[in-house]
């Protein structure tokens, strides 16, 4: 579907995804379901009445940044014959203080690369996903979060 836009290019909508939630457990224990059928436990924290039963809502935003940008990574370092072996990543974050809502001030990132990779390439496939590709991130400094990231390379194990 595409919609005029008199100042800009055409605007291409992309389909929104349908997500449903259920309570499953105790009072503040959800699974959410995307159209596939994948799901995620989420609950509240024990100090807010929740059981332990799931992510916090706000860990899922990490979890989706982590994901978006190691498909970013690896996609880009895939079209540059960069041999990855394994991949992981550490995301922690701080959030803001004193406010509702409490949102993201800061998020730090750690690339985590094994195989035969180029330092500088894999250090460019970071920056291109965290500053170009990867939605997550983009919703997320559009909010206002400082995103911080570190790349190490490692040798394959």
């Amino acid at each position: 579907m595409q919609l005029k836009n008199d100042n800009f290019a055409p605007l291409i909508l992309i389909p929104m995804p349908t997500i449903k939630l259920s309570r499953v457990h105790g009072d503040f224990g959800f699974e959410a379901t995307d159209q596939n059928g994948h799901t995620i436990k989420m609950d509240s924290s024990p100090e807010s009445g929740g059981q332990n039963y799931g992510v916090r809502p706000m860990q899922t935003l990490l979890m989706g940044l982590a994901g978006c940008s190691a498909i970013d990574v690896i996609s880009i370092l895939k079209k540059q014959r960069q041999e990855v072996v394994d991949y992981k990543m550490t995301v922690d974050g701080e959030r803001e203080t004193g406010k509702e809502p409490s949102l993201w001030k800061s998020i730090n990132v750690e690339f985590h690369l094994y195989g035969n990779i180029d330092p500088d390439k894999a250090s460019r496939a970071v920056d291109l996903s965290v500053n170009k590709y990867c939605s997550v991130a983009a919703t997320l400094m559009g909010g206002g979060t400082e995103i911080k990231t570190q790349v190490f390379v490692h040798p394959a194990k």
